[in-house]
């Protein structure tokens, strides 16, 4: 047996799947989303500088999460993200979900983040 087989394995391989046609650029950088099992992090990346533009999260300050459902949550972090690229001069982002389904959590960050005036 060469390594323990684990959900997370799995979701880290087909990152680095989805990574090899995807690159965040200064004109369309990356937005990228990392979900533990209680917060959902994202940033928004230029790969061609190797720097982060934007970030937020579940525990970023700034944001008020307390009496929200995870996806709830995900939501106005997607908001708070696009808030904040926005302000950096971002308009336009390349999703990266990170190897996680489209789905639930994700996809309501992706979503919030759409409403509050970021295009992808």
């Amino acid at each position: 047996m060469i390594g323990k087989i684990n959900k997370n394995s799995v979701r880290a391989k087909r990152h680095l799947r989805i990574r090899a046609h995807l690159k965040g650029t200064a004109e369309m950088p990356r937005l990228c989303v990392y979900r533990s099992t209680s917060h959902i992090y994202a940033q928004i990346i230029d790969d061609a500088k190797g720097v982060t533009l934007a970030s937020g999260s579940t525990i970023a300050k700034g944001i008020d999460v307390k009496d929200m459902t995870k996806t709830e949550a995900a939501k106005a972090v997607g908001k708070f993200i696009a808030e904040r690229a926005i302000a950096a001069g971002v308009k336009k982002v390349v999703f990266d979900r990170g190897g996680y389904l489209y789905t639930g959590r994700v996809k309501a960050l992706a979503d919030g983040a759409r409403e509050a005036g970021l295009e992808f």
